[in-house]
């Protein structure tokens, strides 16, 4: 995938990057810059900025230097976390326990990502951490979970891998649909209905940010949803893995 930045309007930027498994197969990945009342700028997640994209961005945040923090909200995706650090020295890194384990060479703050606390910081934005499922799984490659961060006033998503897209565009055109990620199943905690809790928190968040019109997921293209797709989409992903999750 081309590195590419895509304006959606009312200080809200999805950046679109380049992930490859094996160093074949581009399934693409992601972050988002978010323009603050104050003026300043955040990120969600990171990701290494190159060439033009990367002119776009410092051009935007006064080369940097309006760049308050980045919000680093998906425990599992930590490579461009250090160069992101490098490239903006005066932001507020935050992350999980596990960025913190994991990429020992970043400063920090003692605050985590998911925590109330930096919610409460950047009231531009609503955060929600699915229930039911471990936010950092034990095992490596489970990586259901991840702080979903939605911004009413583009009505902008921004999700990792929590939910997923079809890859192909043509399918994204003709009918927008989501899926739970591949790993939900096995990423359900070990408490009583941990099943149903992830699924009545899933549909809660399809009524709560049912205005959701961009979708921007992690390794998908940018999906566009009109007025009720979301919420009609998400209900149904919902309601066909609830079964199988529900007897987990």
């Amino acid at each position: 995938m081309t590195d590419k930045i895509i304006d959606l309007g009312s200080g809200f930027w999805n950046i679109r990057g380049s992930f490859k498994l094996g160093g074949l197969i581009d399934i693409g990945t992601q972050c988002s810059l978010v323009q603050l009342e104050s003026g300043k700028f955040i990120f969600l997640d990171s990701y290494s900025l190159t060439g033009e994209l990367r002119d776009k961005v410092m051009s935007l945040t006064d080369n940097g230097t309006k760049v308050e923090a980045i919000l680093n909200l998906h425990p599992f995706h930590t490579i461009h976390c250090a160069q992101m650090a490098k490239d903006f020295p005066t932001a507020i890194n935050y992350g999980s326990e596990r960025h913190k384990r994991k990429i020992t060479e970043v400063n920090w703050a003692d605050d985590l990502v998911e925590s109330e606390a930096v919610a409460k910081r950047y009231p531009e934005l609503e955060f929600s951490l699915p229930k039911g499922i471990d936010y950092i799984s034990d095992n490596e490659m489970i990586h259901a979970s991840s702080l979903l961060a939605f911004h009413p006033a583009s009505k902008s998503l921004h999700v990792d891998d929590t939910f997923v897209t079809p890859p192909a565009k043509i399918l994204q055109a003709i009918l927008p649909e989501l899926s739970l990620h591949p790993t939900t199943k096995k990423a359900l905690t070990d408490e009583p209905n941990a099943g149903k809790k992830y699924c009545d928190w899933a549909e809660n968040l399809a009524e709560k940010w049912q205005k959701t019109e961009n979708f921007c997921a992690a390794h998908s293209d940018m999906v566009k949803f009109g007025p009720g797709e979301f919420k009609a989409a998400l209900l149904k992903a919902v309601a066909k893995a609830r079964p199988k999750l529900e007897k987990a």
